[in-house]
């Protein structure tokens, strides 16, 4: 992802205002490896700006979304995520703790389709299991 520097200047490039809530969102994004929904973004937010409302919480992402610098994905755990890594990659799911990790398949390219009138443009992989810092708690 940009950082918020660069998202600062590629907002105004699109016409879209800067604001103070949309520039703490920029920082909150920047680096975050945890995939956040809009609520959990919302609720880091309300701890440094209480005014923030969700509302602008929502735009921002939506404008993010739209101008192709985060990823909204549905991981089939309820609420949409958004990942800041927009490369292409897969994603794991811990059962127990229910942390999300981005993890490279090299593999998933090699797509065996039945009919030839088929064309993939993406895949996108989702593995559940255990991640390393649940299996070590379970091992104890």
């Amino acid at each position: 992802m940009k950082s918020p520097a660069e998202l600062t200047s590629a907002f105004r490039a699109a016409g879209l205002k800067i604001t103070p809530q949309r520039s703490l969102m920029f920082e909150l994004l920047h680096g975050n490896t945890s995939h956040p929904s809009a609520d959990a973004i919302y609720d880091e937010a309300r701890r440094v700006m209480p005014n923030i409302s969700l509302r602008t919480v929502y735009q921002t992402l939506n404008d993010l979304v739209s101008m192709g610098e985060i990823d909204q994905i549905d991981l089939g755990t309820g609420a949409a995520r958004f990942d800041p890594k927009t490369e292409g990659h897969h994603h794991f799911i811990c059962d127990e703790c229910d942390s999300i990790h981005d993890v490279q398949v090299d593999t998933a390219a090699a797509i065996a389709v039945d009919d030839s009138a088929h064309r993939v443009r993406t895949a996108e992989v989702v593995f559940r299991g255990m991640c390393a810092s649940c299996a070590r708690k379970a091992s104890n």
